[in-house]
């Protein structure tokens, strides 16, 4: 069948709106028409290039957050049926390597071939000319249909609306998970979220949710600062150092329990200050990737680690498991104990990603998505 979708044929470059071929449903595949598509950092990160590719990755279906409804059920794929509402889990989960049988399916060895966009043959379900075209995540959310494996699909509740159940495909428990699982937020914890986007303000409703008394949002725009109070931040800042004195203050001079560092392009001095914003034993949680040819040391002294017992601990998905994480996220929803609707900031055509990805550069979104026409 012929889908539309935005393509990506250079690093660095733009998203091209293109009718593509898109192959039908294999064993243990779907076909999904796509509802929607977050705008994630990521995908930004590998149009400009930020984030390399391997050259037979191009071009490449952008979108690796999103939602849909089951058009189509491959052959001897048992256990689904068309109508089912699906979140697309930009981390396939095959169940059965050492990181999904230790119950960390976000480091499963599918992780592999999200940036190659490939099967596990090495083959690729959509074309142009002939050409062979990736799938970013093995999703493509950017394409009106899709065929994903089952290993990235996760049942949605049909009551839950799909334009916000595409959050919870990545930046919603990335964010939560950064809070919940990687810094471990305990009650009556002191908390920093340095970047209140679409994955640092799921930081701090997750820090609220484990029970922090405390969360500190910092964010340089204004807009994000005060919504940041409605997700549960007890207080809102400019700069980093207004942060790290705030929370010396609620804690005898030690600081932060921990700080979550969510911004779009991670330098090794935001890095830095964030270790120095945290207590004896603290962590320093790091879940925006910088820039691939920046990637150089972090100016932390090994003393001020070793004798402060201090821990920089990465987040790939929030630690989080996609089969258990998911579901548990929507049940949240479901109960209204997670805001969703809050977080989608503007609704995008297709036609207008580019623009859309305009306004996430400048912090005009907490949120963006692209809401497919069918």
């Amino acid at each position: 069948m012929l889908t539309k979708a935005a393509v990506l044929f250079d690093q660095p470059g733009k998203w091209e709106v293109a009718e593509v071929e898109l192959e039908p449903p294999q064993q243990d595949e779907l076909l999904v028409r796509m509802v929607a598509g977050g705008m994630c950092h990521s995908d930004d990160h590998i149009a400009t290039g930020d984030l390399p590719i391997p050259a037979q990755g191009l071009p490449i279906a952008g979108g690796h957050e999103g939602a849909g409804v089951v058009e189509e059920v491959g052959p001897n794929t048992p256990g689904w049926k068309v109508g089912d509402h699906v979140v697309l889990s930009f981390l396939s989960t095959c169940g059965l390597c050492r990181w999904c049988a230790s119950g960390m399916q976000n480091l499963c060895d599918n992780g592999a071939r999200v940036l190659a966009g490939v099967r596990a043959d090495g083959t690729r379900r959509m074309s142009l000319d002939g050409r062979p075209i990736g799938q970013a995540a093995g999703v493509s959310a950017f394409s009106q249909y899709a065929t994903v494996s089952v290993q990235s699909a996760v049942r949605c509740p049909s009551d839950v609306p799909l334009e916000l159940a595409a959050l919870t495909s990545c930046g919603v428990p990335t964010g939560w998970g950064a809070a919940v699982r990687s810094a471990d937020v305990r009650p009556g914890d002191v908390v920093i979220v340095v970047g209140v986007g679409g994955i640092g303000m799921n930081a701090v409703q997750g820090a609220a949710h484990a029970g922090a008394t405390v969360v500190i949002a910092v964010d340089p725009v204004e807009y994000k600062r005060d919504a940041a109070r409605t997700f549960g931040a007890t207080h809102a800042v400019a700069e980093m150092a207004q942060a790290t004195e705030i929370a010396r203050g609620f804690t005898n001079g030690q600081g932060a329990d921990a700080c979550i560092i969510c911004v779009g392009m991670t330098t090794p001095e935001q890095v830095a200050a964030g270790v120095d914003a945290i207590r004896k034993a603290g962590t320093c949680v790091l879940v925006g990737m910088g820039k691939a040819a920046d990637d150089v040391a972090i100016p932390v002294s090994v003393r001020h680690i070793v004798l402060y017992q201090k821990r920089i601990q990465g987040s790939l998905f929030g630690a989080s498991n996609p089969s258990r994480d998911i579901p548990a996220l929507l049940e949240l929803y479901r109960q209204g104990r997670l805001k969703l609707d809050e977080l989608v900031t503007t609704r995008y055509t297709l036609d207008d990603i580019n623009k859309g990805y305009e306004d996430m550069r400048t912090g005009s979104n907490i949120r963006g998505i692209i809401v497919h026409d069918h």
